[in-house]
């Protein structure tokens, strides 16, 4: 049995869909159906359950995952050492983003590492908050990077930088004439925001509110790309962090205005397992988050 297939399996248990974990590892979805396969022939009986388009493990499952996981840790340290040895950075790096940190915050950090370290397969995946926190605590990544981030039991969380919040709005729009605004003027306004359970939805809430403006939202999403899209149909406003605006700025798609109340500012967090030791691979792409 190949040390990747027990990988692959992993992967299908922890993100809950073989074509995640097929683009996680580089392959097609019909090579990971046929590794589960594979495993299943081996030991006789059925490992996974495909319910309405999610994936659950049975107790035989259950049990492979729990034992493949520490088999697959265990090779990537002896891995991380053998390399440490040959003073070489390879490996493999974990990281989980929130989109709208990643999509626009990682590409520099992302090419300069991995101009430096061509050996290091890094693999990075967007998802919710509260996954990431899920997975930074049992270890399924490296490191996590989230907005306002939050010290929960066995997480540490490490400073990264901080996003400006601007007010959003279709080109044509009066606001969208003005360089900066007062936040009353959103008073009334139709607005576009993240789901109610998104940290950075609830902060935009609160800076509304001590501004004594009441929110008005029209349309609720977890992506920031179609917050965007909406926006520029003329559909509303919104509250969005400015690295996120700046391509459909510079193109004139959507229009941006400073805040004049205050600097409304978004602290963005790397967050991993306290006590987590690091991969030689995973130090290094930390050390190049933290120099930017």
């Amino acid at each position: 049995m190949h040390i990747e297939t027990l990988k692959v399996f992993c992967d299908v248990v922890e993100t809950r869909s073989f074509s995640t974990a097929a683009s996680q590892n580089f392959v097609t979805q019909s090579a990971v159906s046929q590794q589960v396969r594979t495993l299943e022939e081996r030991y006789g009986r059925r490992l996974l359950e495909r319910t309405r388009g999610n994936v659950q493990t049975t107790p035989a499952g259950e049990v492979l995952y729990h034992m493949a996981k520490e088999i697959v840790r265990l090779y990537d340290a002896m891995e991380a050492k053998l390399h440490e040895a040959a003073e070489m950075v390879a490996g493999t790096v974990r990281v989980a983003a929130v989109p709208s940190v990643g999509l626009y915050e990682l590409s520099a950090p992302l090419r300069a590492f991995l101009t430096q370290y061509p050996q290091v397969h890094l693999r990075l995946e967007y998802a919710r908050a509260s996954r990431i926190y899920e997975d930074a605590q049992k270890g399924n990544i490296d490191l996590g990077i989230v907005a306002y981030p939050q010290r929960r039991p066995g997480i540490s969380v490490i400073p990264f930088r901080q996003d400006r919040l601007v007010i959003v709005t279709p080109p044509g729009h009066p606001l969208a004439r003005t360089r900066s605004a007062s936040l009353a003027r959103l008073q009334g306004e139709p607005l576009v925001g993240f789901e109610r359970d998104i940290p950075t939805r609830k902060e935009t809430d609160r800076l509304l509110r001590r501004h004594q403006v009441e929110p008005r939202y029209v349309t609720e999403l977890d992506n920031i790309e179609t917050i965007k899209r909406i926006v520029e149909i003329g559909h509303g406003l919104a509250l969005l962090p400015e690295p996120a605006v700046v391509p459909e700025v510079k193109s004139k798609s959507l229009g941006m205005v400073q805040i004049a109340d205050e600097a409304a500012l978004r602290p963005l967090g790397i967050i991993h397992r306290q006590g987590r030791i690091f991969s030689s691979a995973a130090q290094k792409f930390l050390e190049c988050l933290q120099a930017e």
